[in-house]
């Protein structure tokens, strides 16, 4: 409980600088003089006036502070990198080249990664064409060649379930134990990357994705599932609420959605252009502590939660940060806090 009280301390305290206004800010120079938030108001404005040039500068920044060191905590900068460099084709191989140099060893796990994830048709060429440049990436760089590892567009949203054989074996000490694939409902930070790429491009693509989210924000069987569901439609809310394109987008799309979904994002529209992200946070933390208290999954997915809660509520304070809502003084989830706390600390700005 100790370690709980004392990590609770730290989620309201770490990434504090990260909550400032950014509207309405015009992309400005980066340099190794820069810092964090220079970098977060640089993604923020970037969509509007896309800058490859100053990719490296910015990477060499994310490099230099130590946002790229930790793969939970950097993960809304692959999928910045992935959409800026999708976003370009044609010279995404010269891109590539200029930002590489920029990366310290132990972040290139980052480049890797985001060309993986950059949906460009000949991505396994230039992961390939790159791959001596990085050494220290070499069984990373084969699992994504060999497919082991998913690109961003065949990640599953959630796990398969077993059937009855398997749960039988399973029971039975029959089956070996298995590797936790690569899904949206036990990969929050999942989210981050499509938030991403949606900060680099402006494209309704990621966001397609996190409404596909939506009905998990309702689930009454998983914690993992409401958990995503719910930090989807926060996320979606905040993020609208402080663009204008971005609410007119989620206006047009709802015109295409199947029943499932249309009546959620109508009350994401609603709650956008009403200020009313608060009311959200506090309904979807609601929710979770009721399914977490009373739900028929939330004993055995006890051992998940903290990964899943950690990972959401991080997800929150990157979002929050790229529409510059200070106001809510959200605590940030980084350097391993336990769910129970974090939830906790969030919880307690109510």
């Amino acid at each position: 409980m100790c370690s709980w009280y004392r990590a609770a301390l730290r989620a309201a305290a770490i990434l504090v600088t990260l909550l400032l206004p950014i509207a309405a800010f015009a992309a400005g120079h980066l340099d190794e003089q820069s810092s964090r938030d220079d970098v977060m108001r640089w993604i923020d404005g970037y969509r509007a006036r896309p800058d490859p040039g100053a990719l490296h500068a910015a990477v060499k920044v994310m490099s230099l502070r130590g946002m790229l060191h930790d793969a939970d905590q950097a993960s809304v900068y692959v999928g910045f990198l992935a959409g800026a460099i999708g976003a370009h084709p044609a010279t995404a191989e010269s891109l590539i080249a200029k930002i590489l140099p920029a990366f310290a060893e132990e972040d290139q796990w980052v480049l890797v990664r985001a060309i993986a994830y950059s949906g460009l048709p000949d991505w396994k060429p230039l992961l390939e064409k790159f791959a001596s440049r990085m050494p220290s990436r070499d069984v990373m760089i084969k699992k994504y060649l060999d497919s082991e590892l998913p690109t961003l567009d065949h990640v599953p949203l959630e796990t398969d379930k077993p059937g009855f054989m398997d749960q039988v074996k399973g029971f039975f000490g029959g089956s070996s134990e298995k590797h936790i694939a690569l899904t949206f409902d036990t990969s929050p930070e999942l989210l981050d990357v499509l938030w991403g790429m949606y900060f680099a491009t402006g494209s309704y693509q990621p966001v397609s994705r996190i409404i596909e989210l939506l009905p998990w924000s309702k689930d009454q069987e998983s914690v993992d599932r409401l958990t995503v569901g719910g930090m989807a439609k926060y996320t979606l809310v905040s993020n609208a609420a402080r663009s204008k394109d971005l609410l007119a987008m989620l206006k047009r799309a709802n015109n295409h959605q199947p029943k499932s979904i249309t009546p959620l994002l109508s009350e994401v529209i609603e709650a956008a252009e009403t200020m009313d992200a608060a009311r959200v946070r506090k309904e979807e933390l609601a929710a979770i502590e009721d399914l977490k208290t009373k739900g028929p999954n939330s004993r055995r997915e006890v051992s998940l939660w903290g990964k899943v809660g950690e990972g959401a509520l991080a997800i929150g304070c990157i979002a929050a940060a790229a529409a510059g809502q200070l106001e809510l003084g959200l605590p940030c989830v980084i350097g391993g806090a336990t769910s129970s706390a974090a939830l906790s600390a969030f919880d307690g700005q109510k």
